[in-house]
């Protein structure tokens, strides 16, 4: 089969000319457009800086004096924070060795109190022993008195009783004790 013959060439993958709309060079790259390019790019440069300068950066700089100023605060209320809770744990500290002092302070007029209390009761019980003792002497030294005072009669009487063994003769205990 024949093709048909045309003017131009069509690309077997495409079905697109190989010469159609290549006319001349791609505009941005065409060395006769620079200058009004440049021109362009210097007005939207210029115009784009202006915007960012009047409009952006200045809200952006709001937004960044805000944050900076909200930032300050609040490192100035956690350092504030920080002083009143140094300042609590110092006022703890200061309780609490207070308190120590304060409860040494009561134990020990407690074991001063509790001492007196038993010497007092140490002396009482030593002094009640004391009298107790002495009264035992006393029952003791009368009591040894009587048995002197009748040691004489008993040996009198025990005396006129062996005599009255002995010789079989009785001797009155008033006798005996004229000799003993």
């Amino acid at each position: 089969m024949a093709q048909p013959h045309n003017a131009q060439q069509h690309n077997t993958e495409t079905g697109v000319p190989h010469d159609a709309g290549h006319k001349g060079a791609f505009p941005p790259l065409d060395p006769n457009n620079f200058a009004p390019q440049l021109i362009w790019l210097a007005i939207t440069f210029a115009l784009l800086y202006w915007l960012l300068s009047k409009i952006a950066l200045p809200r952006i700089g709001e937004v960044i004096e805000e944050r900076r100023d909200r930032i300050q605060r609040d490192l100035d209320a956690a350092e504030a924070l920080k002083s009143e809770t140094e300042r609590a744990i110092r006022d703890y500290e200061q309780s609490l060795a207070d308190a120590r002092t304060k409860a040494g302070g009561i134990a020990r007029e407690t074991r001063e109190k509790l001492a007196q209390q038993t010497d007092n009761k140490r002396r009482d019980s030593e002094a009640q022993v004391a009298a107790k003792i002495a009264e035992a002497e006393g029952r003791i030294a009368d009591m040894k008195a009587n048995a002197l005072a009748s040691v004489s009669d008993i040996a009198s009487e025990t005396a006129s009783a062996i005599v009255a063994k002995l010789i079989g003769d009785n001797v009155s205990a008033a006798e005996a004790k004229k000799h003993l």
